[in-house]
């Protein structure tokens, strides 16, 4: 039974409830910018990639924090020395600011080709050095793609989100093929990584970021078989798939 105190209590809970929602959306937007804004100034005048990205390894990190998200990372230790491929699943614009965050600093993202346009944020990128791929089957997207295979044989170690977007419901989409030739030319592993919690604190479409826990998970690392090398990729590809699938206990949507 509710007496009447409680009553008047639980009806001012809602309302209470939505401000504080809201205050902290709009505090999380201004600490996102004010920060973005900064990481930007700062690569564009700082000389060399590597301090470049170290910029951003700590701008990122300091964002997170100020916005008050917790992030939780698993298994670290798998993250190979040398040069690898890290593969994770996309839910959110937040991921790569996360896991500019969790790596260091030695990583470059290959990004889908739209972001190359976005205003700041396509400046921001190319200072990191990241690579930007055309989806669509065309002359610009082999070229794209030569262009990252140069790069990961040249030593380089690289993150792939190889679903190409995301949804704003829960699952896992197709995964694009380039992620695996490039680990099977460049004859390393890939990692396979589980992000959760940034679809729940920024989804598609949001007005405003919510506070939620962020994890992010690293798995065993994945060798390349001895197949041809067609043969290599596409089981690479469905391996990295499947045990990012069992780990990430969402739906399948390649179907």
């Amino acid at each position: 039974m509710n007496f009447p105190g409680e009553a008047a209590e639980a009806v001012l809970a809602t309302p209470l409830r939505t401000l504080a929602r809201i205050g902290y959306g709009l505090y999380a937007w201004v600490v996102f910018f004010v920060l973005a804004f900064g990481a930007v100034c700062a690569t564009a005048v700082l000389p060399g990639i590597e301090r470049r990205r170290r910029v951003a390894h700590r701008m990122s990190s300091s964002m997170l924090k100020l916005a008050l998200l917790r992030i939780t990372t698993k298994s670290m230790e798998r993250v190979p020395a040398g040069q690898c491929v890290i593969v994770a699943n996309h839910a959110s614009y937040l991921d790569g600011v996360v896991f500019t965050a969790v790596l260091p600093p030695r990583f470059g993202f290959v990004i889908k080709r739209e972001m190359d346009r976005v205003p700041l944020a396509g400046l921001l990128l190319r200072r990191l050095g990241s690579l930007f791929v055309e989806r669509a089957k065309g002359q610009r997207g082999a070229n794209d793609a030569r262009r990252v295979l140069r790069t990961a044989l040249n030593g380089s170690s690289l993150v792939f989100f190889p679903e190409g977007t995301f949804a704003r419901s829960p699952g896992l989409l197709k995964f694009h093929i380039g992620a695996f030739a490039t680990a099977v030319r460049a004859g390393c592993p890939i990692v396979p990584a589980v992000v959760r919690g940034t679809r729940v604190v920024l989804p598609l479409w949001a007005w405003l970021p919510r506070r939620a826990h962020i994890e992010v998970e690293f798995l065993e690392p994945l060798m390349p078989s001895g197949k041809s090398a067609s043969e290599a990729v596409v089981e690479l590809r469905d391996r990295t798939r499947a045990v990012i699938l069992s780990r990430l206990q969402e739906p399948d949507l390649a179907a």
